[in-house]
């Protein structure tokens, strides 16, 4: 096993002699005539456990080698002990700014560096094990947060996915949702800062995007798959799956976080609520609606229109826009219809790739 190294920076030979006397049993060690070879060492290898430097050197001093260590982000890592003749309170206390572990002064005591030396040896070490350690654990959170990410992503997918399934659409209704959502927060957060939208929240609330129909699965066939227009009461009770999802949603509850379940549920319930107070099925206007809801609710108006359906023919992208800001959909609130203004041109976009890749 190699020995841990230790470098000795002194312009005197004599001081490097006897410094090397004291570790050479335990430890490697290098030696340089000044700063500049101090460096150069440092580059050459920079797994050193230890600096032993001197203050005053031809062509570079300590505090050339301490600028340098602190340049190259060294200092936290390598422990510096600086063994100086002076007794300048000033430039101890530069030392010290820069981060060095200790000062000792000339003549010193063999024993006592030797001690010293050990101890800092040991608390860096030990130091930065319990930083790689700590490194290592955050990794292996991560990786398992992620895969905890990955196996939501794949039931909300699922759960969803079955919804289209029943309802007979293809399939991407899901995906391109989450997609329009993404874009409209990203030029809401942008846009207008008062809602506090951050790229955390972005990703949550397009995640719940994909569960906003959930509730569907308990609207009977003869309704969800009606191809002509639903009677009064066949509307009333397709409303209902609102409330049968967000029945559902707290069945799912467990190992998701309060913030994420809150989205689902916001989306859920209010994504067919309007502006003006008519929609359902709480008849929350303005404010009152979640800007979750209000952001997917847009979306979700946009892909109906520009999507075939048992029911109806698709629209093309501008008669669609033309639709939803003439107010033909329903009252959305100015800043979505701002944000809707903004996101036009990358909704199409959507729209045409998924065209393309339909046919291929």
């Amino acid at each position: 096993m190699d020995r841990q190294r230790i470098l000795i920076v002194d312009d005197e030979e004599v001081n490097r002699t006897i410094l090397e006397g004291m570790f050479q049993e335990e430890y490697d060690t290098v030696q340089a005539a000044n700063g500049q070879e101090a460096m150069d060492r440092i580059e050459e290898n920079p797994n050193f456990v230890l600096i032993l430097l001197d203050v005053v050197m031809p062509i570079k001093d300590g505090f050339d080698v301490l600028e340098y260590l602190k340049q190259s982000e060294r200092i936290e890592r390598i422990p510096v002990i600086m063994i100086t003749g002076e007794t300048i309170r000033s430039s101890e206390g530069t030392a010290y700014e820069y981060g060095i572990a200790d000062v000792i002064h000339k003549p010193f005591y063999p024993d006592i560096v030797q001690k010293r030396a050990k101890n800092i040896i040991e608390l860096y070490q030990n130091k930065l094990y319990m930083e790689q350690h700590l490194k290592e654990q955050e990794e292996e959170l991560r990786a398992k947060e992620k895969k905890i990410r990955e196996n939501n992503e794949f039931m909300i997918e699922t759960l969803g996915s079955v919804v289209e399934f029943r309802n007979s659409e293809t399939g991407e209704h899901i995906r391109r949702l989450k997609y329009f959502t993404r874009i409209l927060l990203k030029y809401l957060a942008k846009y207008f800062p008062k809602y506090g939208i951050t790229p955390v929240q972005i990703d949550e609330i397009a995640r719940a995007a994909a569960l906003h129909d959930i509730g569907k699965i308990g609207i009977p066939d003869a309704v969800l798959l009606k191809p002509g227009r639903l009677t009064e009461e066949e509307f009333e009770l397709m409303k209902t799956h609102t409330i049968i999802g967000c029945d559902l949603l707290e069945k799912f509850r467990n190992g998701q976080s309060d913030e994420f379940y809150r989205y689902c549920y916001e989306i859920c319930r209010y994504h067919h609520e309007r502006w003006d107070g008519n929609g359902y099925p709480d008849h929350l206007a303005g404010d009152e609606i979640p800007i979750s809801a209000q952001v997917v609710s847009i979306v979700d108006v946009y892909d109906a229109l520009v999507s075939k359906r048992v029911y109806k023919d698709a629209c093309s992208h501008d008669i669609a826009c033309k639709m939803i800001e003439d107010g033909e959909c329903g009252q959305f609130s100015p800043d979505i219809l701002e944000c809707f203004r903004l996101a036009k041109a990358d909704f199409f976009d959507i729209v045409e790739v998924v065209k393309m890749f339909s046919f291929v």
